[in-house]
């Protein structure tokens, strides 16, 4: 079974809507160079940058990101279009994906579900809907987020499989839908209870953060924080440092919930249930970071037909070894010793990630 990720690939090659250098560096390329050199200029590096990525190990290659020109991008454009710098980035991206086999991480869901529910009601994140233009817009209970349901690697390990589950799925079926690429997303932070006491989770924002910067740049257009209380000052001088500046160009803080705001960028029925003041009590229940909303049902799901899917190659594969070995045992009980999903024996458990293997390490 290939991996997700060259699946991707060639949705890309077959599509009906062909993803242009031009296109995808509108806007990205800085400087006061006019308008035609810096397209030249862009789409140079792209193919510089596609060049190096050839002469790369055929192991790094096979974890490529989607769609290969616009992940190129990305990674020049996380690195103001230095080529070199570019290069590295990426390589070691890849290094960490092979490394921490991300390509397998949405055949591992968390079980059992009860300790699932408790991520989920505990690391509050969830799909609201898509802005106008189409972009997925993912809603973020961040003063409310706890992270006391369960250990730090569970933690690390949901949000990474969010991230791959949006790539792998949301964006190309977003893509798809909207008849043009689609590669970032819309997030709304809501600080509503924030204290000063989340600064205690700060090691495991820290570990988030930079799996984002390093693995996943450029894949959110902007952040929106609303509902921002009086200590949110205070906490934000503390976070501002740890991102880099990039990022920090990114966030919009909005004025109350935000609401008028939004509309302009997405519809009423988009909006995070923390931007709808007159039923924000009735609509908590239904957040779309519950567990219980399609989202999360759909993820859940997902990952656990592909581990299914897993598991039976697995057996198919020892089968056909045993097969063709004279004398090979035959009882079905020895033939897969494979449990998917083991709490025990979790292959990809995270417990020994590396998360800030390169170029920038957060005290």
């Amino acid at each position: 079974m290939p991996p997700a990720s060259l699946l991707l690939v060639e949705l890309h090659r077959s599509s009906s809507f062909p993803t242009t250098i031009s296109s995808l560096t509108s806007g990205f390329a800085s400087g006061s160079a006019a308008p035609g050199r810096m397209a030249v200029a862009s789409q140079d590096a792209v193919k510089q940058l596609s060049v190096l990525l050839d002469q790369a190990d055929e192991t790094l290659k096979r974890t490529f990101q989607g769609y290969p020109t616009a992940t190129l991008v990305r990674f020049l454009n996380a690195r103001e279009w230095n080529v070199a710098k570019a290069h590295k980035m990426l390589v070691d991206c890849l290094n960490w994906r092979t490394e921490n086999r991300i390509d397998d991480i949405l055949t591992k869901p968390i079980i059992p579900s009860e300790l699932y529910r408790g991520v989920r009601d505990s690391q509050l994140v969830g799909l609201s809907g898509y802005s106008k233009e189409g972009l997925p817009v993912f809603a973020i209970g961040a003063g409310l987020s706890s992270f006391d349901k369960a250990s730090v690697n569970y933690y690390v390990q949901s949000h990474i499989q969010i991230n791959e589950y949006r790539d792998r799925v949301i964006l190309p079926a977003a893509t798809k839908k909207y008849h043009r690429y689609i590669g970032t997303c819309i997030k709304v932070l809501d600080t509503t209870g924030l204290k000063l006491s989340a600064l205690g989770h700060i090691k495991l924002l820290t570990l988030i953060a930079t799996i984002d910067d390093l693995n996943y740049p450029e894949k959110t257009q902007t952040y929106y924080v609303v509902n921002a209380p009086y200590v949110f000052s205070a906490c934000w001088k503390v976070v501002k440092p740890l991102l880099q500046e990039r990022t920090r160009r990114k966030v919009q803080v909005l004025q109350g919930c935000g609401r008028d705001e939004l509309l302009k960028v997405m519809d009423y029925n988009s909006l995070p249930h923390f931007c709808l003041q007159e039923c924000y009590k009735t609509a908590a229940s239904h957040a779309c970071y519950s567990l219980d909303h399609s989202f999360h049902q759909e993820l859940y799901n997902y990952m656990k037909q592909q581990a299914l899917g897993l598991e039976r190659a697995e057996l198919l594969k020892h089968r056909s070894s045993r097969a063709d070995t004279p004398g090979a045992d035959t009882d079905r009980t020895k033939l897969v010793k494979v449990k998917i999903g083991d709490q025990a024996g979790l292959a990809c458990s995270l417990s020994s990630i590396q998360i800030m293997r390169h170029e920038r390490a957060i005290p």
